[in-house]
């Protein structure tokens, strides 16, 4: 079962938290980065999406006919926040393929530590849809509080925050900030280092997924 600390969930499944181990080895190969961030992001999947609202809908099965579950309401908008976002959206969108996607375009000024917005596209409509941001690293916190804003500013209600690795720190400016959104984590690590990286985290997940410096 999921550890719930307040608004975290931190997601204990034997299975993410191997593929998380091996994603943290640092000679682990950036295909395989790339392969294990995608099928640690279908197993987080099931977490974010659960308490989803439902409804019923006459169906003919082979044998009879009967009242089954369905999801209800518009289509989920699923939002990356680039770049490293698109690692986690393209399990999520195997998960969930007729979700509405989104990008949001932050970068992090390495003096300042604080988002500057380069780009910023968004489904309609995200009042009436639950919307999950995807990011794997929730380090500062300041880029993820900068993308809920422009959510919130989109007029997104419902939202859920989807990450691979938490600081402390990043949770409590998340929280401070966006009280409402949920996070949904493989792990909450130590503490951030004097540069804003998590540790003991797992380096740059933009870097370790494109193989880019």
């Amino acid at each position: 079962m999921p550890e719930t600390r307040d608004h975290l969930t931190v997601v204990t499944h034997p299975l993410v938290q191997h593929k998380l181990t091996l994603m943290r080895k640092k000679d682990t190969s950036t295909a395989s980065f790339r392969r294990l961030l995608r099928e640690v992001s279908l197993l987080l999947g099931y977490e974010v999406t659960r308490g989803l609202d439902m409804t019923t809908v006459r169906i003919e099965t082979p044998v009879t006919e009967m009242d089954a579950p369905a999801l209800d309401g518009k289509k989920l908008a699923l939002i990356s926040i680039l770049r490293a976002g698109n690692g986690l959206l393209d399990g999520l969108m195997e998960l969930i393929p007729a979700a509405r996607v989104g990008f949001i375009g932050l970068y992090r000024d390495p003096d300042t530590l604080k988002p500057v917005q380069y780009y910023c596209k968004v489904p309609e409509a995200l009042e009436d849809r639950l919307t999950i941001a995807v990011d794997p690293m929730l380090a500062t916190g300041n880029s993820s509080v900068a993308a809920i804003d422009l959510l919130k500013a989109n007029g997104a209600k419902n939202i859920r925050f989807l990450c691979l690795l938490a600081s402390p720190e990043g949770v409590a400016v998340m929280k401070a900030a966006h009280p409402d959104v949920p996070i949904v984590t493989a792990a909450l690590d130590d503490r951030l280092d004097d540069h804003g990286y998590i540790v003991p985290g797992l380096g740059d997940a933009g870097d370790r997924m494109f193989g880019t410096k």
